[in-house]
């Protein structure tokens, strides 16, 4: 019985305890099983190799050789190993992994032949698949198996359930900081490319969800079809030819993809597939996963790299392995052992080795002194990759868990004939108990750590790929994603050592829908369209916007206003009637004129007391009325100037109160006037209420009635100082809030009321016989006077800050000025200008005429 998938290809080396190791660098070139036939024989026949992917290989030789020889881990006892290859298939890896348990030349489960392989543990697969399909039996069997793979979050219930320990950290950290790198450089319209596969729908479904998390938008998810061989890759030209021109033609600058081999292979034809002559430049930040490490097959040869020039992407962090480069210039294609340097070594040349048949046609030979750092670096790398870093912690790790056991078997060793010992045969089970939250340092001086959930503690390095005109490549480690750091710095970045592709001229690209909405407009959702694209609209009066791409606008404090533009917000200025503004300057000029010439007018009333008409109707009332109106010219200067406590509490009650006294003054010169003209009379009993004492009582009376009025209202509701924020949009207004508002129309009502009842009086006096007779004049200026206070209502109440109170100013000034210029210009006018007729004959001759 023989089988019929023969594995030509293996590498091995004996040993007192084997490890098995499931690698993959080879891809099948099979077409695909229909199950109509039995498996051809010459299934693998010269594959294509993934020719970076040995050092896979080399890795776990170089680490197995480095242990052996290191006299401090497993003294006395040499570890072997036997390495097969996945050939990326599902059969494959299954065949090989019980090649690994039993005798390569059967694949008989629980039937060895009398050939046991000793297997301790096994390392691989690249790949979930690969990793999964090997579990399947060594699960069975108990055996440890130490993978590189890295697991979609996904699956973190299938690999519980398994005997498996990752020497890299959990994927869900990378998934983490690649939302976390988008989001550093504000990228939020990014596009998705992974196989159309079971593990591409976990990848694209992980970070569908994150991505919602954190407003990012998925532009385009293109699928790339799955395919099993070669052949069936080659036969899919047309959709890649198809995929091409989409990346050619979408305006999308992010793409992520999942990087896996089989991806990233698949890729490469696509973009192999690029007609420059044809087709637009594809320029774009390739965002990829930490299973990426730049490899190229050899079909890929005419590939222009520099595609791939400033791409990023997540990475296994590793340290330099001394003694690594010297091994791999040692590597001889000829060695027997190894049975995949053959192969590497034809392909990675483009050679073939001499003593293989070949035709008469071929003509490059293989000399076996070809170099292996001259090979390009996709090829084939002098320093370890990611994935063989972890490889050779893999071997590192099971070397030291065996350290460990060995060290405790000793307190069970067995006493044969009374004095020797034998200790029990290790068994493969035996060393979970000690992989597990298993800790130590590797020969690079590395701590390398598991949790208990069998994974690597630790995080990912951020690469930022520099590819050069000759294939050449430097990775810069621009980042990290550390989950064991402190709160908010799990994730750190190096912007200036990025370099970008050439497309950008070294500017970080922009991923977004559409156009940055810039301060002063927020972000309004298209109807149908992904969240992420938006129209820019104004904010609305009275509101801004301060940052780039706003959900909404916001108002400005209370002290502060929105510019012009309405991207920010401006210190609102005090708002008061201050002496320092053209308004506050002429009500002040305005009232000291008035005040200078009330002043002037009562100096001339005193001066010529002694005449006539000084004294006709009462020239002690005068001076009161004129030394009222004085104080109320002066007292409008309270209410210039920004307010304080004392000046709001007075200032509405000394005005009510002076000018209650002004007419009251002027309402007892008219009664005197009645009085007088009915005291004449003969027999009248009026000549008793002529008196001064009868004058100052009414006087005294009405004022006190307008005094108590405002007492009442200062000690129930005083003014206080006060600002007003919203009515003016600029400026906010300082002003006295007058506690109870109807204090103001209190001293008004009373006010009117006064100078209605001597409107009415002098109106009804205004004919009798007197040459001095005033009652024309009052009249007159109690209807100026009532005419501006009852304008002055609708005007204040329209009013708003430092002009309610110029309203305010200006009535008390013109009502001042009717009164004053109503009542004494007459007399004045006599006094100065026409004295002749300020004498007492004039008087008696009108009154005789009038007789």
């Amino acid at each position: 019985m023989c089988d019929a998938l023969q594995t030509p290809r293996q590498y091995s080396q004996p040993g007192d305890l084997i490890i098995g190791g499931i690698t993959s660098q080879f891809f099948s070139m099979s077409d695909s099983d229909r199950f109509e036939e039995p498996p051809k024989g010459n299934l693998l026949h010269e594959p294509l190799a993934l020719l970076k992917n040995y050092q896979h290989v080399l890795s776990l030789v170089f680490a197995l050789k480095a242990i052996n020889e290191d006299p401090h881990i497993l003294p006395n006892i040499t570890l072997g190993f036997h390495i097969y290859d996945s050939y990326f298939d599902a059969r494959m890896a299954f065949r090989n992994t019980l090649s690994l348990l039993f005798s390569q030349n059967r694949t008989v489960p629980n039937y060895n032949c009398g050939i046991w392989k000793n297997l301790i543990a096994g390392i691989g697969g690249l790949d979930s698949e690969t990793t999964l399909h090997m579990a399947t039996f060594l699960s069975l069997y108990k055996i440890p198996q130490v993978t590189y793979c890295l697991f979609a979050p996904a699956m973190s219930e299938v690999i519980q359930r398994s005997p498996l320990y990752q020497v890299v950290p959990n994927e869900e950290h990378q998934y983490t900081g690649i939302v976390q790198l988008l989001l550093y450089f504000h990228w939020k319209w990014v596009g998705i490319i992974a196989i159309n596969d079971e593990k591409g729908d976990r990848f694209v479904q992980s970070l569908a969800h994150r991505f919602s998390q954190n407003d990012i938008c998925i532009a385009f998810t293109e699928r790339i079809p799955a395919y099993k061989s070669i052949y069936e890759l080659y036969g899919m030209s047309g959709q890649f030819q198809n995929m091409a021109i989409f990346l050619t033609e979408t305006n999308v600058n992010i793409c992520i993809i999942n990087a896996d081999s089989q991806s990233m292979s698949a890729l490469q034809l696509i973009l192999v597939q690029f007609d420059p002559d044809s087709m637009r430049p594809i320029g774009k930040v390739w965002v990829m996963t930490a299973q990426f490490d730049f490899s190229s097959g050899i079909q890929h040869r005419n590939l222009d790299l520099q595609i791939f020039d400033g791409a990023l992407s997540s990475a296994l962090h590793l340290t330099e392995v001394q003694g690594f480069q010297k091994f791999l210039q040692r590597l001889n294609p000829h060695t027997e052992e190894d049975g995949f340097i053959r192969t590497f070594w034809q392909q990675a040349f483009d050679c073939v080795l001499p003593d293989i048949n070949v035709g008469k046609e071929t003509v490059n030979t293989c000399t076996g002194e070809e170099k292996l750092e001259n090979l390009p670096g996709p090829f084939f790398e002098m320093n370890m990759t990611g994935q063989s870093y972890s490889i050779y912690n893999a071997a590192y790790a099971v070397a030291h868990a065996l350290h460990a056991m060995s060290l405790s078997r000793t307190k069970y060793a067995i006493m044969v004939d009374g004095c020797k010992l034998e200790c029990p045969k290790s068994q493969p089970f035996q060393l979970h108990r000690f992989l597990k939250t298993f800790s130590f340092n590797n020969s690079a001086g590395e701590e390398v750590s598991f949790d208990e959930n069998g994974e690597l503690i630790g995080g990912f390095d951020i690469i930022n790929w520099v590819i050069f005109p000759n294939k050449s490549f430097l990775r810069v480690k621009i980042g990290r994603i550390d989950p064991q750091a402190p709160p908010g710095r799990e994730f750190s970045m190096n912007d200036p050592t990025i370099t970008w592709h050439s497309r950008f001229n070294q500017v970080a690209p922009l991923a977004l829908c559409n156009d940055h909405c810039h301060p002063g407009y927020s972000r309004k959702r298209k109807e149908g369209e992904p969240f992420c694209c938006y129209d820019c609209a104004p904010c609305p009066e009275g509101k801004i916007s301060n940052q780039k791409d706003m959900d909404d606008c916001s108002k400005c404090p209370d002290h502060k206003y929105p510019t012009k533009d309405r991207n920010g917000c401006l210190p609102k200025n005090l708002h008061f009637l201050s002496y320092g503004e053209p308004l506050g300057i002429s009500l002040a000029v305005f009232a000291l004129s008035l005040s200078l010439t009330t002043a002037v007018v009562l100096g001339i009333f005193v001066k010529h007391r002694n005449t006539p008409i000084v004294k006709a109707n009462n020239r002690e009332l005068s001076y009161v009325v004129l030394i009222s109106l004085l104080l109320c010219f002066l007292c409008s200067f309270l209410f210039i100037g920004q307010p304080h406590f004392l000046i709001c509490l007075l200032r509405q009650a000394v005005f009510g109160v002076l000018f209650t006294v002004a007419i009251s003054s002027v309402l007892m010169k008219t009664i005197l006037v009645v009085l007088a003209f009915m005291a004449s009379k003969p027999g009248s009993k009026m000549k008793k209420w002529l008196g001064k004492c009868f004058a100052n009582s009414v006087i005294a009376f009405c004022s006190f009635v307008q005094v108590c009025l405002c007492l009442v209202c200062l000690c129930n509701d005083p003014p206080f100082p006060d600002v007003d924020m919203d009515s003016l949009a600029e400026e906010i207004i300082v002003e006295c809030n007058e506690g109870s508002a109807k204090m103001l129309y209190y001293i008004l009502g009373y006010m009117g009321f006064l100078s209605l009842t001597s409107f009415f009086v002098a109106f009804f006096a205004r004919k009798l016989p007197d040459s001095f007779n005033e009652t024309k004049f009052i009249t007159f200026s109690m209807l100026v006077f009532c005419s501006v206070w009852v304008s002055f209502v609708p005007t204040y109440v329209s009013s708003k800050g430092k002009y309610m109170t110029a309203v305010e100013i200006f009535s008390i000034l013109a009502s001042g000025l009717g009164l004053l210029g109503c009542i004494f210009s007459p007399k004045c006018y006599i006094i100065v200008l026409r004295p002749e007729l300020n004498n007492k004959g004039h008087l008696i001759r009108r009154n005789k005429l009038r007789i």
